[in-house]
């Protein structure tokens, strides 16, 4: 009998919390509905591996670490579970451990990340406009996206666009929209108050600094200063059943498709 691993590969977050909050949720999520697999972990961001294990004394596996212990303790067939949002630069991580591992297994897959398709679009729009629209008139969600140098930087704005009327925006701390392109959009619609939430696994270090601390360059701070007040929801999209069955739904194709 051949043996099965499934390796769930993630950026990595420093605060313990979110870690387990999101990635811990949803590596556990994975063994419940795949009990004929072992589950490992691996982070494709070398400054969150050397951190957690010069602060918490934890070793992570990047992904080349974990295919070369998985490889010597016999396991034949490994699935590499991307929790990555979009197919950027970390993505591609995965997508070169596949070219350079293959040979050194009977099967290696991995699965796409969570917006890969228009209808992973079209189902995150759905439960990005459920979150908000309780909402009263005024107030709005104003979701934080990580944002990348990478072509797929236009995820961003495909997603706001997609969200347009609803009381949901979607901006980016490191490319496009930003948001000072989103304060005109929720200007235009005369939103007073946003909740601002990360677009992101986790609520790490982003989250934490650049959308919801006090410091001039946040998104709080730059919110404040244009008379629109912003409250932070430090909860990754990770916490979300939703997000998670996403995940792995993505996961139970690649398996069934071999």
């Amino acid at each position: 009998m051949n043996k099965k691993a499934i390796l769930a590969v993630s950026f990595g977050t420093t605060y313990p919390e979110t870690r387990e909050k999101t990635i811990g949720a949803t590596e556990k999520k994975i063994s419940e509905e795949f009990p004929d697999y072992d589950v490992f972990r691996a982070f494709t961001s070398t400054i969150v591996r050397k951190r957690i294990y010069k602060n918490e004394g934890i070793k992570v596996d990047s992904i080349r670490e974990a295919l070369d212990k998985l490889k010597a303790q016999g396991y034949e067939e490994v699935y590499l579970q991307s929790l990555h949002i979009i197919p950027g630069i970390e993505y591609q991580l995965v997508q070169n451990a596949i070219d350079n591992y293959s040979p050194q297994f009977e099967k290696l897959v991995a699965t796409p990340p969570l917006l890969d398709k228009f209808a992973d679009y079209e189902q995150l729009v759905n439960f990005l406009e459920k979150q908000s629209a309780y909402l009263p008139s005024g107030k709005a969600i104003l979701w934080m996206g990580h944002g990348t140098a990478h072509s797929a930087f236009t995820t961003y704005a495909c997603l706001d666009h997609m969200l347009a009327g609803t009381k949901s925006y979607v901006g980016a701390v490191e490319s496009y929209p930003d948001v000072h392109d989103e304060i005109k959009r929720l200007k235009h619609a005369k939103v007073e108050k946003v909740y601002m939430q990360p677009l992101m696994m986790v609520a790490g270090n982003h989250a934490h600094n650049d959308m919801a601390s006090d410091q001039p360059n946040s998104w709080k701070t730059i919110l404040k200063e244009n008379d629109i007040v912003g409250h932070p929801v430090l909860k990754g999209l990770g916490e979300y059943e939703e997000i998670q069955e996403m995940f792995i739904a993505k996961l139970r194709t690649t398996i069934e498709r071999g």
